[in-house]
């Protein structure tokens, strides 16, 4: 079975890298169709990669490949990995727990190898690329109907890292959480839900003060879309992820709020 190959990284597009990997792709596997999700993963940001692999799950073809690249760790003792979820789909990347969330999504993991194969890994390998020499030849591989197996050894599931999204601090009139991403919109999305609102007391009320430690108190208003509050103006959203999400109708409120941990509560 020939399977599809769902690539998400933060290179960016402004070098070569995605083209690169996409050569090597071809090379091993060259009518294996490859999906690019997102190459906007902010830069090392290994949470937001996750969450992002994670919510595209629901979306992708059920036996595909995901090729994952958010990693710092690249050159250091960190093992790349390939995980057969539970679902029947492989996940490939680097252990540091990028491909966590979605494994669990697809039905947890039910095996895993180390990449380690000469047959495998590209040669000279580079000691900061190993999105090229190591995880794409392998989702080629993985793509064209090769067992784990022939990647490497095998690993115990539960010695590979796990991450978890931040947990929000639900208190009565309060939600204290973290930023999971910021999308080019500006648009800030948040480690809570719509069920934290509830937990707190917030949900139902016409007006939230979000807090941040840099940019100060803004004010924002529950609603269901961007039109539903006037121009400039900021709404608190259910995302397309199902995450909150703090908008701005027709502006970027990341400007306004950067990278930082937020509080909601109530207006008084």
């Amino acid at each position: 079975m020939v399977r599809p190959i769902v690539f998400c990284s933060d290179y960016g597009l402004s070098d070569d890298f995605v083209g690169v990997c996409h050569g090597a792709i071809a090379r091993i596997a060259p009518e294996v169709r490859v999906i690019d999700l997102t190459h906007g993963i902010q830069a090392m940001n290994v949470v937001h990669g996750a969450s992002v692999l994670n919510s595209s799950t629901r979306y992708m073809p059920r036996h595909c490949v995901y090729l994952a690249v958010v990693d710092p760790g690249v050159g250091s003792a960190r093992r790349a990995v390939a995980v057969q979820a539970g679902s029947g789909a492989l996940l490939v990347g680097p252990d540091n727990g990028l491909l966590s969330m979605a494994w669990e999504a697809l039905g947890g993991a039910s095996a895993a190898v180390d990449i380690a194969s000469d047959e495998v890994i590209l040669q000279p390998r580079s000691a900061t690329f190993d999105g090229r020499d190591v995880f794409a030849p392998a989702a080629a591989h993985l793509a064209m109907g090769r067992d784990l197996s022939f990647l490497g050894p095998e690993v115990a599931v539960d010695s590979l890292v796990r991450l978890d999204v931040p947990r929000p601090v639900v208190a009565d009139g309060q939600v204290r959480c973290a930023v999971l991403a910021i999308d080019r919109f500006g648009n800030v999305q948040l480690s809570a839900t719509a069920e934290h609102l509830e937990k707190s007391g917030l949900a139902g009320r016409d007006e939230l003060v979000l807090d941040t430690d840099e940019a100060g108190a803004v004010m924002v208003r529950p609603a269901r879309t961007f039109s539903d509050v006037g121009a400039g103006q900021v709404a608190l959203i259910v995302d397309s992820s199902g995450w909150l999400s703090a908008v701005m109708n027709g502006g970027n409120l990341a400007e306004a709020l950067r990278v930082a941990p937020v509080v909601l509560s109530r207006v008084g």
